[in-house]
């Protein structure tokens, strides 16, 4: 009997039937074991989103098998050690492989025999000379998996896709399980900020059941009965809409990030302060303050790649006109790393040949060391190319930035990567940099020039340190 099998059998002993809802894993028992929980889920994919979501299920009270075909990931993750940087992950990984309620491994039929409920979180890229959406990771998963179902299952994907994928996957799906229309397939649609994943995971502002079945939508519940029980409130929806939740969620935020740098673009034409600008509009309940910072733009492995992949689809479906203001927000967010270089050529006296830059930092947004798409690191790439000597720093993302780009130089700290420097810019905006002394940093510089391309520095502090300050959309 293999492990498995013999999982299976002490649970069908202790009377825990798959249509259970999960017991609070707050609540345990005097003898200190949390209750046996199901469903029994998996978790395909132990990349960010995959590895974020099998542990913090764990830590919800289920019974997780992380599945992957990276030896290496799962033999990390397996160590206890999680592959990426997000805050408060690590001592969550502990907690739930020491519980025994979280494994991995690299086996599709035992995650098959394993699992009642088999969640697809893998990468969806950007295609290489295309803005379309990359699917292999998902058509590989899914065909891996379905050859091993051989009873009832539900397939849920929290991949970001191009609407329609979720209908050609359920027919891929029944075509390959011996199970057949015993297997159902949902669409869950993850809306994680990294930096914030392990709240959002556990404590979402919303959940999005996309289902084709009143079973699947009860399925869906019982796997997220702790979530749901805290007061989550649920959207129950067709496969199609669930699918656009996440391209429609993506291109709204980028819209309005795109709009107040836009309007950043008049601030600097007109004398205008896009600071107080963003402030006024905020009071405007209709409009809101979220997302309403100027700055350096948007980037990461979600917001680009999702709204290129969304006007490509739509043009694909033949309603491009639709969503074509969506390449003007991408071109919005270009010109915003482009005009920070602009300003660091115009600090530097109109040329950087040979100019000493710090680039403070490296990862697209703080809390991460994610450089997908990073803006910090285009800049810091462009400053390089116009002759400039350029000296990344980054709390948590040096190492990925040194591997992808080791042509740049980098530093240790924010203090050794200004020794020196001629311009400093503010290029990711890290707490640790925001707490930087003006006056000592000011003590080992070439020139007290600072480029906040963050908008996240107190200028009249540093200004009365003696620094020249420059802001993206201020005077």
């Amino acid at each position: 009997m293999t492990a498995v099998a013999a999982q299976e059998q002490q649970r069908q002993r202790q009377g825990t039937a798959s249509a259970q809802s999960p017991t609070d894993p707050a609540e345990e028992r005097d003898d200190g074991v949390s209750p046996p929980v199901s469903p029994r889920i998996t978790v395909i994919g132990t990349g960010y989103l995959g590895a974020t979501h099998a542990i913090c299920m764990a830590v919800l009270g289920f019974e997780v098998l992380g599945v992957d075909v990276d030896e290496t990931k799962i033999r990390r993750l397996g160590e206890g050690e999680v592959p990426f940087f997000e805050p408060g992950l690590p001592p969550l990984l502990a907690k739930a492989t020491d519980s025994g309620r979280l494994r991995f491994t690299t086996s599709f039929e035992e995650a098959a025999e394993f699992g009642d409920i088999h969640f697809i979180c893998v990468g969806t890229p950007q295609q290489q000379g295309s803005d379309a959406a990359d699917l292999r990771y998902v058509d590989s998963a899914v065909s891996a998996l379905a050859p091993h179902l051989r009873r009832p299952a539900l397939v849920v994907g929290k991949s970001t896709v191009p609407v329609g994928t979720a209908t050609r996957l359920t027919e891929l799906v029944r075509s390959l399980a011996p199970a057949g229309d015993q297997v159902e397939l949902a669409w869950n649609p993850e809306f994680l900020r990294e930096g914030y994943a392990v709240d959002d995971t556990i404590r979402p502002d919303r959940l999005v059941f996309g289902v084709a079945s009143a079973r699947a939508e009860e399925r869906l519940r019982a796997a997220f009965a702790p979530v749901i029980a805290s007061g989550t409130p649920v959207v129950v929806t067709d496969l199609t809409t669930a699918e656009l939740v996440k391209v429609a969620a993506n291109s709204f935020l980028a819209t309005k990030i795109s709009y107040i740098n836009a309007m950043a673009e008049i601030c600097e034409a007109t004398g205008g302060d896009v600071h107080s600008l963003a402030s006024a509009l905020a009071y405007d309940d209709r409009i809101g303050g979220r997302f309403l910072k100027p700055g350096l733009g948007f980037g990461g492995g979600c917001l680009p790649k999702d709204i290129r992949a969304f006007v490509h689809r739509a043009e694909e479906l033949g309603v491009g006109r639709a969503v074509t203001f969506l390449r003007e927000v991408d071109a919005i967010n270009k010109r915003r790393r482009s005009r920070t270089v602009d300003l660091i050529r115009e600090l530097a006296g109109g040329d950087l040949t040979g100019v000493r830059v710090a680039a403070l930092g490296a990862a697209f947004k703080p809390h991460s060391d994610d450089i997908r798409d990073a803006p910090a690191l285009d800049v810091a790439r462009a400053l390089h190319r116009s002759g400039a000597h350029v000296t990344v720093v980054d709390p948590e993302a040096t190492d990925n930035a040194r591997r992808a780009h080791p042509e740049l130089r980098y530093a240790t700290d924010a203090i050794s990567a200004a020794t020196g420097a001629d311009v400093v810019a503010l290029l990711t905006e890290w707490p640790q940099f925001q707490e930087i002394d003006p006056h000592l940093m000011g003590s080992v510089v070439t020139h007290r020039r600072m480029v906040d391309a963050r908008d996240a520095l107190d200028a009249t502090a540093w200004r009365e340190a003696g620094w020249t300050c420059r802001a993206l959309g201020r005077p």
